[in-house]
């Protein structure tokens, strides 16, 4: 991403949170617009560019009726063998692509004592990103627009850790996540620091497919223990892979969005963005 790029998608943020916001009022694509400081025209072109799809779609998708009819059909399906991950069009992304190996646990206790970590800076539709790999496969993830802290971030992840700045396959094949075309992805794989029950939980996470939203309630039951929503709750909330593991699809069973590690307007633009390549053309 440009920082062109970078600018309008601020500018497209900024234009979500004043709708949502004013959503009661429902504001003309010129309030919009000129509350951005662009044209009608240029607004209308840019965020269509972005999200394919109209501003006024877009904001069905990010709606509270769109997210609980979203849950309604989640509660019906949720003992589906096939979770709704089959191959019959591209509207499935990533989710059978992903494969998850957990860490040693001489890896996970030593804070990575006998890792070498490779990292890369990279501009995503939702703003800048920190990628992270280890041999085995993508260890960390994270949208920050602070370079500084985001590397922080990761070594405290992983304190013993030798790391690099430089790029490799595990870390093209996650980032292609963000390509339209998801059909030519290849596997995509994690190498995780975390306990069994975060590997478990992390894994359900990956079976809610592209456009869908659960709650944490229904991943508790997924995972076997309906009783577990506050520690299922928690292992989301530690997520250490941006998007890819996608706990932005897990909202509140009030169809409210709810929290999110790397902030609850970027969750917003992100559930959209995926229901607009999902549905648009349904």
């Amino acid at each position: 991403m440009s920082t062109q790029d970078q600018i309008d998608y601020d500018r497209i943020a900024k234009a979500i949170e004043y709708i949502r916001s004013n959503f009661k009022l429902q504001p003309s694509l010129e309030e919009v617009a000129e509350r951005i400081h662009l044209s009608p025209a240029h607004f209308q072109k840019m965020f269509s560019e972005w999200a394919g799809t109209s501003p006024k779609k877009f904001l069905q998708f990010i709606s509270l009726e769109h997210a609980k009819n979203l849950l309604k059909k989640e509660k019906a399906s949720l003992f589906d063998t096939a979770y709704e991950t089959g191959l019959s069009s591209t509207s499935r992304l990533h989710d059978l692509f992903v494969k998850i190996e957990g860490m040693s646990p001489a890896e996970y206790k030593n804070g990575g004592k006998s890792l070498n970590i490779n990292y890369h800076f990279s501009e995503s539709p939702f703003g800048k990103i920190i990628t992270a790999s280890t041999e085995k496969g993508i260890c960390y993830m994270a949208f920050e627009n602070d370079i500084i802290k985001a590397l922080g971030d990761l070594k405290n992840k992983f304190p013993n850790a030798s790391f690099f700045e430089r790029t490799d396959e595990f870390q093209e094949n996650a980032l292609s996540i963000f390509n339209k075309d998801w059909t030519q992805l290849n596997t995509i794989k994690l190498h995780l620091k975390g306990t069994d029950f975060q590997l478990k939980v992390w894994e359900s996470l990956l079976t809610i497919p592209m456009g869908k939203l659960s709650t944490y309630g229904n991943l508790a039951e997924k995972i076997g223990n309906p009783k577990a929503s506050r520690a299922v709750g928690t292992a989301i909330g530690s997520n250490p892979v941006a998007f890819l593991i996608p706990c932005h699809r897990v909202i509140q069973s009030s169809g409210n969005i709810g929290g999110y590690m790397w902030g609850s307007e970027r969750k917003q633009l992100i559930i959209g963005w995926e229901s607009c390549k999902v549905y648009q053309d349904v």
